[in-house]
């Protein structure tokens, strides 16, 4: 069995992850690198474990949640695509069944915002791990004055927490926004639409998604 800490040991991998963000870096894209692909492996992972899912599904999500930004690689655009079927490939050499790479393969084929959507738990929980991931710390620019709305929003963000209650089947995204860097208004400006996308991949696990920003529930 292909395990997640074989993933992350496999040197093609962590040349795709380096290459993906050497010219994100380029573009000047926030961090998707190590910091990022290591939240969204373990929030994916843990959201399927806490539900009940069993220790297989789980290590599915954690791989999709590390392979889901190699498509960086090749290009900003489409990235999710490109990425599914390099992690497919990349899966099949080191003889994962065509049944698990075929889970992982849609999960990071749907993760992005403007192509894809939940079509299965694995999906679902990369889904909500990745979009939660908005912090200052993503921001690789130093210089304030050169932010665009994107850096703006993750360098305001001082705390993100995803919290789920398993008891009332809720998941919690509770924010706190440094509104002296940018208003509220503009996170839902650049993010509604991946708002949108996690609260129906909450409804596709059967769990509702709360939205807490600075203390004031807006969904």
């Amino acid at each position: 069995m292909v395990t997640f800490e074989d993933v992350k040991k496999n040197e093609e991998v962590q040349a795709l992850i380096q290459g993906a963000q050497k010219q994100l870096d380029e573009l000047g894209y926030t961090e998707h690198s190590h910091r990022h692909i290591e939240i969204v492996s373990r929030r994916a992972g843990d959201i399927l474990e806490k539900l009940g899912y069993d220790k297989h599904t789980v290590e599915l999500a954690k791989i999709a949640g590390y392979l889901h930004d190699i498509g960086n690689c090749v290009n900003r655009v489409d990235h999710a695509h490109s990425g599914a079927i390099m992690a497919y490939n990349i899966l099949k050499e080191m003889g994962m069944p065509v049944e698990d790479r075929a889970q992982i393969m849609m999960a990071i084929g749907n993760h992005d915002e403007a192509t894809g959507t939940a079509i299965s738990n694995i999906s679902a929980a990369l889904i909500l791990a990745d979009k939660s991931d908005v912090h200052r710390k993503r921001v690789s620019k130093t210089n304030m004055s050169v932010f665009d709305i994107h850096d703006r929003v993750n360098y305001a963000v001082t705390d993100a927490d995803l919290k789920l209650d398993v008891d009332n089947k809720k998941i919690t995204f509770n924010l706190t926004i440094d509104t002296k860097i940018c208003p509220v208004l503009d996170y839902f400006e650049i993010f509604m639409d991946r708002t949108m996308m996690s609260k129906y991949a909450a409804k596709y696990l059967k769990i509702w998604f709360e939205l807490i920003i600075n203390g004031t529930k807006l969904l």
